[in-house]
């Protein structure tokens, strides 16, 4: 697992009313400090990749749909530094994922129907400064093979 990431299953609980779960919590201390919440909708087969942060943290959890997450290490001091990692998180894996600055991070989303991702950050987007470095889906420093398999 890349140094700094936290990948945590959510727990549903189910009864005759519906379901309810807790995404985050303030005592986990997953965040150090807190700056927007955002929310995000992508296609079936789109591909949202690649960027990293300078300064801020991002903790991402998927409302509905499904979606094969990757994050690669760009962090020259990190242990785990050029290290790729890939969870599988939306309706069929509930999770919450919090992914550190210097870690480059993108989705792609799988099956038949949209992805909804809300995420919170630990700094507010700012148009004239983004915190936001772009690199291309196919990176070949990054070498991620997008390509679906069949089993």
């Amino acid at each position: 697992m890349i140094d700094g990431v936290v990948f945590q299953k959510l727990e549903k609980y189910c009864d005759d009313r519906g379901t309810f779960m807790e995404i985050v919590r303030e005592d986990q201390h997953l965040l150090r400090r807190f700056g927007q919440m955002s929310v995000s909708m992508s296609y079936p087969g789109v591909i949202k990749a690649f960027h990293y942060h300078r300064e801020q943290d991002d903790l991402w959890y998927f409302v509905s749909g499904n979606a094969q997450v990757v994050l690669h290490d760009l962090r020259e001091t990190s242990p785990t530094c050029r290290q790729t990692d890939v969870y599988y998180m939306g309706e069929e894996n509930p999770s919450v994922l919090l992914i550190p600055k210097g870690v480059a991070h993108g989705y792609r989303v799988l099956g038949n129907r949209p992805a909804v991702i809300v995420y919170l950050t630990t700094h507010a987007y700012n148009r004239e400064q983004p915190d936001e470095e772009r690199l291309p889906w196919n990176d070949p420093d990054i070498g991620f093979d997008w390509t679906t398999r069949f089993r």
